[in-house]
């Protein structure tokens, strides 16, 4: 028996619907290229979320650059999905960019300095590193300097800041930005090849947790 060509393509479409749903939505993922494991798995800090976590730096131009591709992705997840942010510490410059950070975010300012921070650094190149030139930089955003410096040398800034440089660490950060999801998928726009292509490895791997937990992807 024949079958027409209308009938030939109805055919094919019905076997390619019905193989793309027996497929997990991650197959295409290649361990060891587009993502590596984190060993030991970390805890997350998301309760029953699925946790995205950035690894970055404002002493980074790479993350400067993936800040108008990765933001709005984030603002778009999921409810079971949570973003977060941790600045990399690698050294003391990595140090005093990750202090500012916690500074900002324990003043409730976080969302506003944050893109004027990569600004200051990338675009206008003011050393922030520089607490002098950091202080005088905060006064020129209309903020009490006093208040700020405080701030960045309180107990729980600085106790933030350490943490941050233990999970670099743990997480065996090499270079940002890096993100990991849910404390034991690692991967970087340098893996998957490049920041447009960074989204989609994303959501795969939040697809792969969703059924890592038995749950549909």
């Amino acid at each position: 028996m024949k079958l027409n060509f209308a009938a030939l393509r109805l055919l094919l479409a019905a076997l390619c619907f019905a193989f793309s749903w027996s497929v997990p939505a991650y197959a295409e993922l290649v361990l060891g290229k587009q993502y590596t494991l984190v060993s030991p798995a970390e805890p997350t800090e998301t309760g029953k979320n699925i946790e995205v976590l950035e690894f970055f730096s404002y002493a980074c131009p790479h993350c400067n650059a993936l800040e108008p591709t990765l933001n709005p992705w984030a603002k778009k997840l999921p409810k079971d999905v949570t973003f977060r942010r941790l600045p990399a510490v690698f050294n003391d410059t990595y140090m005093t960019y990750a202090r500012i950070f916690y500074t900002a975010e324990a003043m409730g300012m976080l969302e506003t300095l944050h893109p004027a921070i990569f600004n200051a650094v990338h675009v206008q190149h003011i050393d922030l590193s520089n607490e002098r030139t950091l202080q005088a930089w905060v006064a020129q955003q209309g903020i009490d300097s006093k208040k700020f410096s405080a701030m960045y040398a309180s107990f729980s800034v600085i106790s933030k800041t350490q943490r941050a440089k233990q999970l670099t660490r743990n997480f065996a950060i090499t270079g940002v930005p890096s993100v990991a999801v849910e404390g034991k998928y690692l991967t970087s726009p340098s893996q998957t090849g490049g920041n447009e292509q960074l989204l989609p490895v994303l959501d795969d791997l939040i697809k792969k947790v969703r059924q890592d937990r038995g749950g549909k992807s």
